[in-house]
């Protein structure tokens, strides 16, 4: 399915961690604005997962951007900041009737 400008009406914010010294040199984890930018979403799927004997939540999405030098930077270490919650990237690839967007596959966790 192609993609006008018109159909990006989400803003996202990709993040990235740095490593910051605490009063101890002990590296801390901070994340930072890498780029923003205007993106189409689109849901994915949703399901269960269940880790140290808990069971939760998460959702999936498609983020699709314009693709740029800055763009061409994410990496999968990244994370996605949308609508209040962070997202963590699963997967990165060109669309495959498009090669001017990037398609970014990411899950939040509900709970």
């Amino acid at each position: 399915m192609a993609i006008a400008a018109g159909d990006l009406r989400e803003k996202i914010t990709i993040e990235r961690a740095s490593y910051v010294p605490n009063e101890f040199n002990e590296p801390v984890e901070t994340w930072a604005p890498y780029i923003s930018r205007r993106a189409r979403r689109e849901d994915s799927g949703s399901g269960e997962k269940e880790a140290a004997g808990q069971v939760g939540a998460f959702l999936m999405a498609r983020f699709a951007i314009r693709r740029d030098a800055l763009v061409d930077g994410i990496k999968p270490t990244d994370r996605i900041s949308y609508d209040g919650a962070h997202w963590n990237i699963k997967e990165m690839k060109q669309l495959r009737d498009n090669t001017r967007f990037l398609e970014i596959t990411a899950a939040k966790d509900l709970g």
